[in-house]
């Protein structure tokens, strides 16, 4: 588990490192069932749809608190933490024995499987810690772009797999228009467009790391590297400085909450997504879009703060086959009217 080198997997498990299945107790077996059930469903949508990573488990099982990613040959699980009244070396058994169940159902070698623990949080900005474990990394395909991943030094690897249908719609829609990529992470939806024919993509972050991984998504992919479309901002304080109705097409995905020092003040997406939306709607050309999304669980939208009536949710149509039932985020599309509606009253009180 958790390896460190980046080398060409040998073909299926270790069989001399997995013990016997009947050795096991018999929740193992439950969860290698329910593990190979899933899998052999998903395998072939996968294989319908050419994806090579998806989601493969999400919590099914209350004794397997697990999340499990599969990215070609390499397992990436996240444990999530919850009361348990295990001893530290019963954990260590439990966690041992979960991945020689991966490993024998999957076929991919115990060396490939790469476990972190996290508690369940509500900012993505927290999921970006750099661990320095020395990286594992790893690329991969999805619908021909190629993204680099690091399997083992962040708690995310550097692609939201929960994005791959928004992903293609933005591909799909960029030909010929300029593009906007805001709280950009690594740049997936920014080499989506540039791939999908965009005239002009810029990719905003926070994060000068990110925006370092996002150009390098950009060479994997033969893109060119322009260095004024890579900005490192505070997204709410750099959008005002943007003239109006000079872009076609904006990626919104904010997080949660965002308290870094980098930014002036505190972001709150429930409380701050209305001025959010309004500047990008500012921001677009007559007819101009905005795939907003949030994985704020209990995000409600303030559609009557907003200048645009022309609002869908797109939630169902932008939930991948790998999480059917299983997702939290939420997906939106608004275009801009000519010309901007005022925002009316609202029936929310104001947030402080």
């Amino acid at each position: 588990m958790n390896s460190t080198e980046d080398s060409t997997p040998e073909p299926g498990p270790d069989q001399a490192l997995l013990p016997a299945q009947d050795v096991l107790p018999e929740k193992y077996t439950m969860f290698s069932n329910r593990l190979l059930k899933v899998w052999q469903h998903r395998r072939r949508k996968a294989r319908q749809q050419n994806v090579d990573c998806y989601r493969l488990y999400d919590l099914d099982l209350p004794e397997f608190p697990l999340c499990i990613d599969l990215y070609e040959n390499h397992v990436h699980v996240a444990e999530y933490r919850r009361n348990h009244s295990l001893t530290e070396a019963e954990h260590q058994s439990w966690l041992t024995n979960s991945c020689f169940c991966i490993s024998r159902v999957l076929g991919i070698p115990v060396d490939n499987i790469h476990v972190k623990q996290r508690n369940v949080i509500a900012d993505r900005r927290d999921q970006y810690r750099h661990d320095d474990k020395g990286g594992t990394q790893l690329i991969v395909s999805e619908h021909g772009a190629r993204f680099l991943l690091n399997l083992t030094d962040y708690l995310d690897v550097g692609l939201f797999l929960d994005h791959r249908p928004t992903r293609q719609l933005v591909r799909a829609q960029s030909r010929g228009l300029v593009v906007l990529n805001l709280f950009a992470y690594t740049g997936s939806f920014s080499v989506n467009a540039a791939l999908g024919g965009a005239s002009r993509v810029l990719t905003v972050d926070l994060s000068n790391t990110y925006l370092d991984w996002a150009r390098e998504n950009f060479r994997l992919n033969h893109l060119a590297v322009n260095a004024a479309d890579f900005i490192a901002a505070d997204v709410m304080a750099w959008l005002p400085t943007v003239p109006a109705a000079s872009v076609d097409l904006i990626v919104c995905d904010p997080p949660t909450f965002s308290n870094s020092k980098k930014m002036q003040g505190v972001f709150d997406v429930q409380r701050d997504h209305p001025a959010l939306l309004n500047e990008c709607l500012r921001l677009l050309r007559p007819g101009g879009k905005i795939y907003f999304s949030t994985n704020n669980r209990k995000f409600r939208l303030y559609d009557l703060h907003l200048q645009t009536t022309d609002i869908q949710d797109l939630t169902r149509q932008t939930t991948g086959f790998d999480f059917e039932g299983k997702l939290d985020r939420q997906c939106f599309l608004l275009r801009r009217t000519a010309p901007l509606t005022p925002p009316r009253s609202s029936p929310w009180p104001q947030m402080d």
